[in-house]
């Protein structure tokens, strides 16, 4: 059993207006955690709604108030340094706790001398963290986080990012790897930045699915969209400065693409490669949910492959030139959205048949140029190449059902499956049928998918090549 220790939280909350919530986040903090294991940490950025003023008049809270709006990152910070507490914990105000929260972070935090962070699922949060919900009202919700927690008690997964929302931070963590960093005001990013600088530090996040928080969502940003989204395309470009890799594009968990590996292989060793594998996120989730896996991969961004080094085999090259593995090593080859990035993918599918094993499976996702998207556009006189989607500008071939199958099968692969991610609007089922009337032999469901996932196996020696 996990040792907790008796220490004090620093609860840092950023405020700028919206009173409301404000005050449905303090409450619900005094009414689910134990008295004298936490302080109020709150920070004002020159709120105009009489926040300010309600702030000065709770004793339980130490109040820091900013003559103008320092964002997010420069905010916190300002706590931080008030704080007395051996953890801190980073807090919207747009929250509401449940029962045992607190001690439940705790108990995943202190679970092992490595693990640096952790952070709560919840109703209304970005990269995974969003569990699904049936609550009709606040009162409904702390029901089902006593039955949510219940169910998933301990059930706890190691992550390359967690979301800021709620972020327990160890004391000495704050003090080895510094402060939020402020170039990321007024905000976005900024969590995204801290978590790979505590995983450059040593030290591992751990996502708690046992604790559950409610979470409004995006409250501050939320009454001007514009200005939003430009605040949050200039903090990406900053964080890819920074960091040499884009956090958007390189922290994606194919959960698609895992649930096609064996469930039966949770308990045996494994050898897993990646190719294209970024920072390894996917990686991460496959030795989640199969602890005793070997995970390897490739990845061209030198950036991205020195963060899924900490836990992986990564190998810094280009597979169009090199596969540098033994023969029939691994049991599976996992290629998410990489053949169409590739000039020669025929080639690569050949030679990484050499390493996978006779019983093993490779598994691809591909994006369909048939889809309905497409037909309509080209039908237009249209090819218009875009920044990511179905005619990504960085994408070198294109592929349909057919000829996805026909690349594998012509370079040894057989017991080949498909599944898809579906894809169409209204108009496009409209657009669908009138296709469909010119051209009837063609499955109407090949211009709904969006994408193809691909599982396939070696070709007995003998010649099998059914599918």
């Amino acid at each position: 059993m996990t040792t907790v220790p008796s220490v004090l939280t620093s609860i840092i909350i950023l405020v700028h207006n919206k009173l409301e919530y404000t005050r449905q986040c303090i409450e619900s903090i005094r009414l689910y955690t134990e008295p004298g294991s936490y302080e109020f940490i709150v920070v004002d950025n020159n709120s105009t709604d009489g926040t300010r003023e309600w702030i000065q008049t709770q004793n339980d809270i130490i109040g820091i108030f900013n003559p103008t709006n320092l964002g997010f990152p420069a905010g916190c910070n300002q706590g931080i340094s008030r704080a007395r507490g051996s953890e801190i914990l980073l807090l919207n105000n747009d929250t509401i706790v449940t029962r045992n929260w607190l001690s439940g972070l705790r108990e995943c935090l202190y679970s092992a001398d490595d693990v640096g962070a952790v952070g709560p699922v919840s109703n209304s949060c970005s990269y995974y963290q969003n569990v699904a919900t049936d609550y009709k009202d606040l009162n409904e919700m702390q029901g089902f986080s006593d039955k949510y927690r219940a169910v998933n008690r301990g059930r706890w997964e190691e992550r390359i990012k967690l979301i800021g929302f709620c972020m327990l931070i160890k004391r000495e963590i704050v003090d080895s790897v510094g402060l939020l960093d402020e170039r990321f005001s007024p905000g976005n990013f900024e969590d995204d930045d801290y978590s790979f600088r505590i995983q450059q530090a040593g030290y591992r996040l751990l996502l708690c699915r046992d604790v559950f928080i409610h979470h409004y969502g995006s409250t501050t940003f939320k009454d001007d969209i514009e200005k939003s989204n430009s605040i949050l395309q200039e903090s990406e470009n900053k964080f890819v400065d920074k960091w040499g890799f884009s956090s958007s594009y390189s922290c994606n968990i194919r959960y698609d693409l895992i649930q096609l590996m064996g469930v039966d292989m949770a308990n045996i060793p494994i050898r897993v490669l990646e190719i294209g594998c970024a920072c390894g996120a996917t990686l991460l989730q496959i030795k989640n949910q199969f602890p005793k896996a070997e995970l390897y991969g490739v990845e061209l961004n030198q950036h991205a492959a020195t963060l899924a080094q900490r836990f992986a085999n990564i190998q810094d090259a280009d597979v169009e030139k090199v596969i540098n593995y033994p023969d029939n090593f691994f049991d599976y080859i996992l290629l998410p959205d990489v053949l169409e990035h590739l000039y020669n993918p025929w080639s690569v599918l050949e030679n990484l048949r050499r390493v996978l094993k006779d019983s093993g499976t490779i598994i691809a996702s591909i994006p369909n140029t048939m889809h309905v998207s497409v037909v309509r556009a080209l039908m237009q006189g249209l090819w218009t190449y875009t920044e990511q989607g179905l005619l990504d500008r960085t994408h070198i071939r294109f592929f349909t059902y057919a000829e996805i199958d026909k690349m594998f099968k012509s370079n040894g692969y057989s017991k080949i499956t498909y599944s898809a991610n579906i894809l169409a609007s209204p108009e496009d089922e409209s657009w669908i049928h009138k296709i469909s009337n010119i051209v009837p032999q063609i499955d109407p469901i090949q211009y709904k998918v969006y994408q193809y996932l691909v599982s396939a196996q070696k070709t007995d020696p003998i010649g099998d090549i059914t599918t």
